[in-house]
């Protein structure tokens, strides 16, 4: 499972015209029902886990759901970039039968305006008791004290790394949080061996923009950051910090060649797939890197060389080392389906399906059943750091929103690319969010 995957796709401002045109026209799924109808036949479920063991195991899902209920569950898995493409497409063109009843919800911004929009249910209500289970983690879900998603999945980034070719290259110990310096030691190691250090998706923007977004989450305090989006102020130093410390990251050059070209998770020549397929030593990556890797492999099995550790702290920084950047995947369902659909959403969160899911290693789930069930042990290691006590930043695009989003992606992968510097990446946030 990914960020999800996640993705760098812009929607430009006046998408929000769109969009509402769209749900003043009424949403319906491919079903072509409504929230009222609880016996449509056959509902639309759009995921991205598009390769290997978790596809096989969402289609099972919806084989059991159609065996229970007689609803049959149409199955769309598609590369992430693909599935947000579509998505908006779908909610922007007014065409009931564009509109999957089920959809993957990665919170923040993004729901907002699908909820200002009105092309998403609120479940508060109808999911109750799913709700209870996993309310832990369903903040970023919830607008106006409603919840429009449910949360399967929620984890951190940090790298994975292969623990064969850092013993090659004489790597003995490798701290759960190392320091800055630490972290350069084990690039400088990596390089003298002939391994190349790290892949970067670059080409889809939201990789490199991690380094940029962990940065901050280092440099800058949480209460800093959740101000600065409130006021729309990205005037504080910590942002331009941030910058230069990805800036000292770019000049030791430890990236892939063609890393500008090179895209996230589609195929072996892709970040994930370089990490999968032994090319290179580590990937700032989130909870979905070991199903991601195990679908880009010949056998599509998991690799048994992962580790895994945070993202490095820096001196002086500002904010607290326990603090994490990451977020999760959630199921909405369209504002205009049927009632089953709400029932299969459910049912994705239950006790069973979410055992499943970590026993397949395709994230981290969010029902505290499933938790104990995560098989791969670098993948397990996340969760008492997840659930360990500091803040959690949302994926700051996400949590700032497209337009916003977009524009700061778009500086990022500049300064990636040799094209701008750490005070243009906070010249971006600022005047897109003046914007908006």
């Amino acid at each position: 499972m990914t960020r999800t995957k996640r993705s760098a796709a812009a929607i430009a401002l006046g998408s929000v015209v769109a969009l509402l045109a769209a749900a003043c026209a009424g949403q319906g799924g491919s079903s072509g029902g409504n929230a009222d109808t609880a016996d449509a036949d056959t509902i639309t479920w759009w995921h991205n886990s598009n390769t290997g063991e978790g596809k096989e195991y969402y289609d099972q899902l919806a084989a059991d759901f159609e065996a229970e209920t007689g609803v049959k569950v149409e199955v769309s898995a598609m590369q992430h970039e693909d599935m947000l493409t579509k998505l908006q497409a779908a909610f922007q063109s007014g065409d009931d039968e564009q509109i999957p009843d089920v959809y993957m919800s990665r919170g923040g911004g993004e729901l907002k305006t699908e909820v200002e929009t009105g092309v998403v249910r609120d479940l508060t209500d109808d999911a109750a008791d799913e709700i209870a289970t996993i309310s832990g983690f369903t903040g970023q879900y919830t607008v106006d004290d409603k919840v429009y998603a449910l949360p399967y999945s929620m984890g951190i980034v940090g790298f994975w790394y292969n623990k064969d070719l850092f013993a090659q290259a004489g790597i003995d110990e490798v701290s759960p949080s190392p320091t800055i310096e630490e972290f350069y030691g084990y690039v400088d190691k990596l390089d003298k061996a002939g391994i190349t250090p790290l892949s970067v998706g670059a080409k889809d923007a939201w990789p490199a923009a991690h380094y940029w977004y962990y940065a901050v989450v280092r440099e800058c305090s949480f209460d800093t950051v959740e101000s600065a989006i409130e006021s729309k102020d990205y005037s504080d130093p910590c942002f331009i910090k941030a910058g230069e410390d990805v800036e000292d990251i770019i000049a030791k050059k430890p990236f892939n060649k063609g890393f500008l070209s090179t895209g996230a998770q589609d195929g072996p020549t892709s970040a994930s797939g370089l990490l999968a397929t032994e090319k290179v030593a580590m990937e700032l990556a989130g909870h979905w890197e070991p199903g991601v890797a195990g679908g880009l492999t010949e056998d599509e099995q998991v690799p048994d060389f992962f580790g895994w550790f945070a993202f490095p702290t820096f001196d002086g920084q500002g904010g607290d080392p326990a603090d994490q950047m990451g977020g999760g995947d959630a199921w909405s369902v369209s504002a205009g389906a049927p009632d089953a659909a709400v029932d299969f959403a459910k049912f994705l969160l239950s006790d069973e399906a979410q055992q499943g899911f970590a026993e397949r290693n395709m994230g981290l789930p969010t029902n505290p059943a499933a938790t104990d069930s995560v098989a791969d042990e670098a993948l397990s290691q996340l969760i008492p750091v997840r659930d360990g006590g500091g803040n959690t930043q949302l994926y700051l695009d996400t949590r700032l929103g497209k337009s916003v989003g977009g524009a700061m992606n778009d500086a990022i992968a500049l300064m990636f690319a040799g094209q701008a510097g750490p005070q243009d990446i906070v010249d971006a946030i600022q005047s897109a969010a003046e914007s908006e």
